[in-house]
């Protein structure tokens, strides 16, 4: 049975307004043009340099953060796409899931700050968070690298790494997918089923968020809806979702798909929980992020640590 604080979560998440905000195009459109006029703040919050050391470089243009460890770094790097729709910032719960990972795995998380839509498209964000992931590879070795997102975020990394593929670079150790946006048609009929009981999100709104974010790919591109795409080759796979999300359903026909095509798949499905449940303040989510720590550990004691 889900936690009681999980059972309360939808009932705050609809106090933010995020639902009505996605559930009227007009209102997410305007939401996106505000955010053009008047850009959020995206840098980590002060109180996180407590727990872990926070760099900033400079990428071709984008903000790119790296927390590490304040001890001893293991020799992992992840890199992160943080969610948001494509059309919105970095928020601090997410830069607690990248201090939490950091401090407790003695991973190096990588932070790309990417243009969003409509500045940011597909076309333009996937192929970057490649290269990175390439660059890393190429200097660190495929058995320390691995991909994290959530939400958008997870569409953004799950097609870096079959883009990665694409290009013969050799798989990640692990792509990390939280409440992945997957098939951005939206079309999946079992969707209607979910929607009502999703707090958060709506097909209205993020329709319009998409068509930003494809620009000119088509909609079943593999920089856009990567569940349309061969799936085999990529390394493991751990995802985590929760039923009362409406990319449940297409994040079960991924499961599916991915194992048919012989790749590992650590699935993690939660009854009664809602759209990335593992950044929230729950007793699921907690159980989520330490599957991740372990993961990124297991990693380390792998590859050997730092030798």
């Amino acid at each position: 049975m889900p936690s009681l604080a999980s059972r309360l979560l939808p009932q705050l998440v609809a106090l933010t307004g995020a639902k009505r905000l996605f559930s009227d195009p007009e209102k997410t459109a305007r939401s996106i043009e505000d955010s053009r006029l008047r850009p959020s703040a995206f840098g980590p919050p002060k109180r996180l340099e407590r727990r872990v050391r926070i760099t900033v470089d400079h990428d071709g243009g984008w903000p790119v953060y790296r927390v590490a460890p304040l001890g001893q770094p293991s020799g992992q790097y992840v890199v992160y796409a943080h969610g948001g729709a494509w059309i919105r910032e970095i928020h601090p719960l997410q830069w607690r899931l990248v201090a939490t990972l950091a401090r407790q795995s003695g991973a190096t998380i990588i932070v790309p700050i990417y243009p969003l839509a409509p500045r940011g498209t597909a076309g333009v964000v996937v192929p970057v968070m490649a290269d990175m992931l390439a660059d890393l590879i190429g200097q660190h070795g495929a058995g320390r690298v691995s991909a994290l997102g959530d939400s958008a975020g997870g569409q953004i990394m799950l097609s870096a790494a079959l883009l990665l593929r694409e290009r013969g670079v050799p798989a990640l150790r692990h792509t990390i997918l939280i409440s992945p946006a997957l098939d951005l048609t939206m079309a999946n009929p079992e969707v209607d089923h979910v929607e009502p009981q999703d707090p958060w999100l709506a097909r209205a709104g993020i329709r319009t968020a998409i068509e930003h974010w494809r620009g000119t790919l088509a909609l079943d591109h593999m920089l856009v809806s990567p569940l349309f795409s061969d799936l085999s080759g990529l390394g493991g796979l751990t995802i985590f979702s929760g039923l009362r999300d409406i990319t449940n359903p297409d994040t079960r026909l991924l499961v599916a798909k991915a194992r048919a095509a012989g790749v590992a798949v650590d699935y993690h499905e939660a009854p009664g929980l809602i759209h990335v449940y593992p950044l929230l303040p729950c007793p699921e989510g907690r159980a989520a992020r330490q599957v991740m720590i372990d993961l990124l550990r297991e990693s380390r004691s792998r590859s050997g640590g730092n030798t």
